[in-house]
């Protein structure tokens, strides 16, 4: 069973996001738009769970399917759509997590809302504080219930992320 742990914001994290990105790049050549580091640990500052989040853009998501066993070769589980209709999701690390990617193609709608969100909190100390202080608190009253987590925060994240739509727009 996965252990719900939030720790403090880690100066390695960026670095983590820009190896793996180079080996999507290697493994994705021609299919990659943009690759971006998204989630918590793209947030200077923020308590995160220390899984790094990576939301490559490609041309075209059915051609994603493909790669599926090169992306075995570097320790990833592909999970198809895992809940979200046109997204990709693989995760590295089995219960040791330490890697989420999802990919989107381009015009999707959740690549500017994953941006947005991560944006927001990067400019706006008061929420991001916020925000950590719910994670840390929920990861020690759910150490072992993810689902409760996950639950605990998404009233939160709702309004963190409406907040970020219209900021977004009004920049």
């Amino acid at each position: 069973m996965r252990k719900v742990e939030v720790e403090p914001y880690q100066e390695k994290w960026p670095r983590m996001f820009l190896e793996e990105a180079e080996k999507l790049r290697e493994i994705f050549t021609g299919e990659i738009l943009e690759i971006h580091h998204i989630g918590s640990t793209s947030v200077p500052g923020l308590q995160a769970k220390p899984i790094i989040d990576i939301m490559p853009v490609v041309k075209d998501i059915s051609n994603v399917d493909s790669f599926n066993e090169e992306m075995k070769h570097i320790g990833y589980t592909p999970k198809g759509e895992n809940g979200i209709p046109m997204r990709r999701y693989f995760e590295k690390g089995g219960d040791q997590r330490s890697h989420h990617v999802h990919f989107y193609e381009e015009g999707s709608r959740e690549i500017k809302r994953h941006l947005a969100f991560r944006d927001y909190l990067r400019t706006h100390p008061y929420e991001k504080q916020q925000y950590g202080e719910v994670k840390q608190r929920l990861a020690q009253q759910f150490p072992y219930d993810i689902a409760a987590y996950i639950q605990g925060k998404e009233q939160l994240v709702g309004e963190i992320e409406r907040k970020a739509l219209i900021w977004l727009d009004q920049e």
